[in-house]
């Protein structure tokens, strides 16, 4: 991959995360004064820096994950926040398919173990011929043996009920949606929280 092309995690003001960016970008922020680089550093824990202390910060880095010129070397960084920017990550998740698996985890509700997408159904709770809504709070992650065996009966008839009171999920930013790719940084999991299975770590 070219190195200008990875992945930065960007915060707003806040410190929130609302966006992802290349590296050229990232670096065209940090250059015009328009954001900070997040140094998520073991010891000294958070350190933000503006251009010329990240240039200086960058000299004496030995890692490999560099930008080169004639004469410096810039550290890539993988997480920046905007100095000018307060704007609040978008808050509604789609109620999809795909959002419901996540949201338990990939895990049958009913018998409790983990299974591939294929594997998997959605369950009405209440089933829809009995009056129950297509709707967060009444349609569970469900294995195609157990979905098949509830079929259309209500949980005190089939006596399965969910491991876990179906809800609407806490938002997710936008981000983490199927588009993101798959390669990420260690340092996002402390403003993230990842999916299980959607984004593997890589550094």
């Amino acid at each position: 991959m070219n190195a200008l092309s990875s992945q930065v995690l960007v915060l707003n003001r806040l410190w929130q995360p609302v966006n992802i960016c290349d590296v050229k970008r990232a670096v065209s922020l940090l250059f015009v004064g328009h954001a900070d680089v997040v140094d998520t550093d073991k010891e000294a824990g958070f350190q933000t820096h503006d251009a010329d202390s990240w240039m200086s910060h960058s000299e004496s880095y030995k890692g490999s994950e560099v930008l080169h010129s004639v004469s410096h070397q810039l550290r890539i960084p993988s997480i920046i926040v905007l100095t000018h920017y307060d704007r609040l990550p978008k808050q509604d998740l789609k109620f999809c398919r795909q959002t419901v698996f996540e949201r338990d985890k990939f895990t049958c509700q009913y018998c409790g173990e983990k299974f591939e997408n294929h594997e998997l159904n959605l369950d009405h709770v209440i089933p829809r011929q009995k009056g129950g809504e297509t709707s967060w709070e009444n349609v569970v992650c469900s294995c195609i043996r157990c979905n098949t065996r509830k079929a259309n009966k209500l949980p005190a008839q089939a006596n399965m009920r969910p491991l876990n009171e179906p809800r609407k999920p806490r938002w997710r930013p936008f981000f983490l949606q199927a588009s993101v790719q798959r390669i990420a940084h260690t340092s996002w999991k402390h403003f993230i929280e990842l999916p299980p299975g959607e984004i593997s770590l890589s550094s």
